[in-house]
């Protein structure tokens, strides 16, 4: 599904990713982990398009390195971005239309179903996106995402600022996601949350994929969670 070989990324000056390799699969989740400032979310705007990558990127055997975001995403390619980007003077429902592609036909989610999986925002819909709290604000970027049907998601920090209950939530629909056959390229800071969910995990350090391997082998690792996760 996604490849990433020989990946570099520059901001201003700065070498941040320095070589990244990895890859998802079909229906796959996929964490990567580490300390603030080891290239992870980079990694996910370089994807995208956000950020000039250097190296190759293929996503469903097609190089995207060096393509717009929107020539990406039309690909079926979503991200939900840490920043949320949400529309502030468009109500919740009006967000979510804005996530579907143009023209398409029905796909894996609508509005009524994520509406049932997340009632806060059922009873939000007619609510502007810019007076909702921040993990609002997260659940609405998450699901608008999915209104665009991608075949993978790249999700940045989805549980930062929600409540136990909503960080609970947000597992299980990535899981269920996953399910669909979507394949998650997720950035998460709760470490027990990736150990979770996820079916392989990365670990970056200094812009660099330091580690792979499954949950159960990152459970046992004590010297590279020392090295690279834990203060």
């Amino acid at each position: 599904m996604l490849e990433l070989s020989g990946l570099h990324a520059w901001h201003g000056k700065s070498h941040v990713l320095q070589g990244v390799e990895l890859e998802v699969g079909r229906g796959e989740i996929v964490s990567l982990l580490g300390r603030n400032g080891a290239g992870r979310s980079t990694t996910l705007k370089a994807i995208i398009g956000e950020v000039e990558p250097h190296g190759s990127i293929v996503f469903r055997n097609k190089q995207i390195a060096g393509r717009k975001s929107f020539e990406i995403a039309r690909l079926g390619l979503g991200h939900v971005p840490e920043n949320r980007q949400v529309f502030p003077g468009l109500t919740v429902r009006q967000n979510l239309l804005l996530g579907m592609k143009p023209g398409a036909a029905a796909g894996r989610w609508n509005i009524a179903e994520l509406f049932a999986m997340f009632p806060l925002l059922a009873a939000r819909a007619e609510t502007p996106g810019g007076v909702l709290s921040g993990g609002e604000q997260q659940l609405l970027s998450m699901c608008r995402t999915l209104m665009g049907d991608p075949e993978m998601i790249l999700i940045d920090e989805p549980t930062e600022g929600l409540a136990p209950k909503l960080v609970e939530q947000v597992g299980n629909l990535l899981l269920e996601i996953a399910a669909r056959g979507v394949a998650i390229l997720l950035v998460e800071q709760k470490r027990n949350i990736a150990m979770r969910i996820s079916q392989r995990l990365y670990v970056m350090g200094h812009g660099q994929v330091v580690w792979e391997g499954s949950p159960d082998s990152l459970a046992r690792a004590d010297a590279v969670r020392a090295e690279w996760l834990e203060v």
